[in-house]
Parts: structure tokens; sequence; C-alpha cells
């Protein structure tokens, strides 16, 4: 396994399942269309950061933490899931929120996840700035400091780039788990589509990948900013996780794909395109998808298979990051979705 050598603790239920998207993929009339199941993670109602915490949380223990420290934006799902972990695994955690999309409805700030978080009973800081990255890890340290000055243990997960990208491990191991599934399923994966916005999910996921032979293409809609800043920020991350796992000749620059043709006027802001993405998806096969995350996503494989890019014959997985408590937050989804297919 090319994680082994890390510190890791269990947290997801895995392998997820892995499962035919048949009446989207008919509906569509373009590739055959599958869905990896990360929502189904189990923790705290389940999601991509699971996996990626595993990992942080494992290098925490190994240098005897405590407390950990994590920020994100208000309806964050990394944050969510934190805290979860830290009931699970015994430990004090405090959290930051971010206002990153301002005028929203009052749902957005008082249902989903922040109601979880609140539901926990940890400490929750506030940090006004939702696009400074750098400013919110530093918040994030300050409060360790002051906790080390009480004799606490911090450890900080943090948000902004520069630091060992430890939580891509976990995409690294679900890319192994996937091509094992795909194997025992007797299928090929011409592509892989998820959602591009810290890189660790796309990193790891494209790191392990071609570490493992597999040369299927990732396709990675941006979430929080435009192409050619995700780009540089998933290929740095890229030759970080390659090197963390010995596999710096399988992977370059030219193996990063990114596209911000639904992200629209920002993070966790909807599209038309998104509002139809969410509501195909949960007419056609059940599924929910958040609007922060899997809706850019799965706008961008429907755009995908309208363009051409994905035609019939190929074989598309989505990855389904998780998200869904975000969807309480956004009540005119139904109104804007009502009767549409």
């Amino acid at each position: 396994m090319l994680t082994d050598d890390f510190p890791r603790v269990d947290l997801a239920h895995t392998p997820t399942p892995l499962e035919p998207m048949g009446n989207l993929s008919t509906e569509l009339g373009g590739p055959e269309i599958w869905i990896k199941r990360d929502d189904c993670t189990g923790l705290a109602m389940g999601g991509n950061k699971a996996r990626q915490l595993e990992f942080y949380i494992g290098d925490a223990l190994a240098q005897g933490a405590d407390t950990l420290l994590t920020t994100g934006a208000v309806q964050s799902n990394h944050v969510r899931m934190t805290v979860a972990a830290a009931c699970k695994l015994g430990l004090q955690c405090e959290v930051q929120l971010e206002e990153r999309v301002p005028g929203r409805a009052p749902e957005y700030y008082n249902s989903g996840n922040p109601f979880l978080v609140r539901l926990f009973g940890v400490p929750i800081h506030r940090y006004t700035e939702g696009e400074d990255e750098e400013g919110a890890d530093r918040a994030l340290y300050e409060r360790a400091a002051e906790l080390k000055a009480e004799s606490r243990k911090p450890y900080v997960i943090p948000l902004a780039p520069g630091h060992k990208p430890l939580g891509a491990l976990g995409y690294v191991k679900a890319a192994e788990e996937l091509l094992a599934q795909a194997r025992t399923l007797e299928i090929a994966i011409d592509a892989v589509i998820l959602p591009s916005g810290s890189g660790s999910t796309h990193a790891g996921m494209l790191a392990g990948l071609r570490a493992l032979g597999s040369q299927a293409r990732v396709y990675g809609f941006c979430v929080r900013r435009h192409k050619e800043a995700q780009a540089e920020r998933v290929a740095k991350r890229l030759i970080e996780v390659a090197r963390m796992i010995g596999a710096e000749g399988a992977v370059g620059d030219e193996d990063v794909w990114v596209d911000d043709s639904t992200l629209g006027p920002g993070y966790g802001q909807l599209t038309e395109g998104v509002v139809e993405a969410i509501g195909l998806a949960a007419r056609q096969d059940g599924i929910l998808l958040d609007p922060t995350y899997t809706g850019k996503s799965m706008a961008g494989l429907i755009g995908l298979v309208r363009s051409g890019e994905l035609g019939p014959g190929a074989r598309a997985v989505f990855l389904h990051t998780g998200g869904t408590p975000a969807l309480f937050g956004y009540p005119e989804l139904v109104a804007e979705g009502e009767g549409k297919a």
C-alpha cells in the first residue's frame, strides 16, 4: 500500500460503494456513468473529509496532541467532520468559521453543517474574512499558542498551501480502493470527475491513479478559485504528494486538468447549471448533491457529455465527496428547481 508508512486512524466506512447511475446515463445519452459514494463514509453524515482526517489525526496522535484546531466556511463539511472525529476519539476541539458567502438566507447560518457543529458542543471562533487562507491559518496558530500556554497540546489542521498535504493521502488510498473495485467488476475507468477546492482530494486521487498505472483522466471542477490559480495549486500539491508516496516520475503538470465553467460568481454560490445538476441527480437516481462541491462537479460532468468530451462508449466515475447537510442552507433550491428534470 502506498500510504502504509504514515500514521493513520480508522474513521471512514470503507470501501465505499461504486455503483452505476443508469438513469442519468440514459438521460444524458453519453458515457456510462458510475458514482463512487464517498458521501457514505459514515462519519457525521459522511463525506470525503473522513478519509483525509484519518491521516491528519493519525499524525496528531503520533505527536501526542490532545486538541484539534481547524478552520472553514460557515457550511464547512471539513469542520463538521473534524469535530465529529474529535468526539469519537476523545480529543478536544476548537473550530473557526469564515464568512465566505455573504448575503445568504438565515438557514445558511443556522441549519445544515453549522447546526451540527453546535450540536457537538465545541468552542466556535469567527474569522470575518472569507478569502484569506493565510490569515485564517495564522489565527489558528495564535490560538494554538494560547492553548500551549495552558499546558494543552494542540494540533492545527491548516487550510493554506505550504504545509505537508497529509489529507491527500486519503485519496491516494481511495484510488487504490477504486481500482480494486473496478477489477472486481471487470470494468475499465476512462475518467474520474471530482470537485477541486483545497486540491487535496484532486491531487491525492491523481497521484494514486498514476502511481498504480491508471491513465484515467481526472477532471477537476473549480469550486473556489479560477482555473489558472487552481491548476497551479493542484500541480504543486501533486508534486508534494507524489514525493510523499515515492511516485515522483509518475505524474506531471500535463496530468492536471481543471475547469472553472461551473464556478459561477464564486464559492458556495448557485448557478442555473448547478441547480439543474442537483435536480437531475436527485430525480434520475435518488442522489443528493450539495451546492458548493458536488453540484458544481456534476454540472461539469453534464457539460463534458453535452460538449462531446465524454461520449458513448466511455466510462466515467463521478466522485461524490459528500456535503449533504449543506443542502439545508439553500432553501431556494426547491423553489428554483421545482418542476425541472
